[in-house]
């Protein structure tokens, strides 16, 4: 016992716990660290890649004309084009019309705005803008052509369309065989568009373009009703 005081009780840590404790709080931060930027990273690229398939699906690109339901991108093909129009166009890896050889409609509702669907019958009334010739087929919402049962018109065209007196026609559209003028649709078939492709026509560059009549698109009866 030494003199002059209580004794002394020293206290000494173990030096391998200790360091261990110490190892661990150090590298739990460098682990998570490189975790926390790849998440980011994964997080940034996968919604950047889906929100340009989104834009691309969305829309062909800016510039858009409407007349009625029916739509078209006329600058879409030209060098004028914007950067989705551009991504879009390499993206199908379509051969599109240049401005003095064709435009393209599309629909995807009729006159009421609903939406086209292949278990309703509709009717198309009226006449197209001046060309020289045209040809009308129905496609997915893929943009592949919707393919009926075999001996079934799949296009219609200029040439082989009936007119009524005054030069107007009325084209039949859906799954039932009709009378006249018919675009059949699959049976297996669910929404669509109607494509409208209009070739050696002014209305590609002329500028009066918005005043033009189109046809109409008027529903007649669904399966389902």
């Amino acid at each position: 016992m030494p003199t002059g005081g209580w004794p002394r009780l020293t206290v000494r840590p173990q030096n391998g716990n200790s360091e261990a404790r110490s190892d661990s709080s150090r590298q739990v931060p460098l682990f998570r660290i490189p975790l926390l930027v790849a998440l980011s990273l994964a997080v940034a690229f996968g919604f950047g890649t889906a929100s340009t398939l989104f834009a691309l699906r969305a829309t062909v690109g800016f510039g858009a004309i409407a007349l009625g339901s029916w739509v078209a991108f006329p600058n879409a093909q030209t060098a004028d084009a914007d950067p989705y129009a551009k991504a879009h166009r390499a993206r199908d890896g379509a051969l599109l019309f240049g401005s003095a050889e064709g435009l393209v409609f599309r629909t995807e509702t009729d006159a009421a705005l609903r939406t086209l669907t292949a278990a309703c019958a509709y009717d198309l009334v009226g006449n197209t803008p001046p060309a020289r010739f045209w040809t009308l087929h129905a496609e997915g919402r893929d943009g592949m052509p919707l393919k009926p049962e075999a001996n079934r018109p799949a296009v219609l065209t200029s040439w082989s369309v009936l007119r009524e007196a005054d030069n107007r026609f009325v084209i039949h559209v859906g799954r039932a065989a009709m009378p006249g003028n018919w675009l059949a649709l699959p049976e297996a078939g669910g929404r669509f568009r109607l494509v409208l492709t209009l070739l050696d026509t002014p209305t590609a560059g002329s500028s009066g373009v918005l005043e033009l009549d189109m046809p109409a698109l008027e529903r007649r009866e669904c399966a389902d009703a």
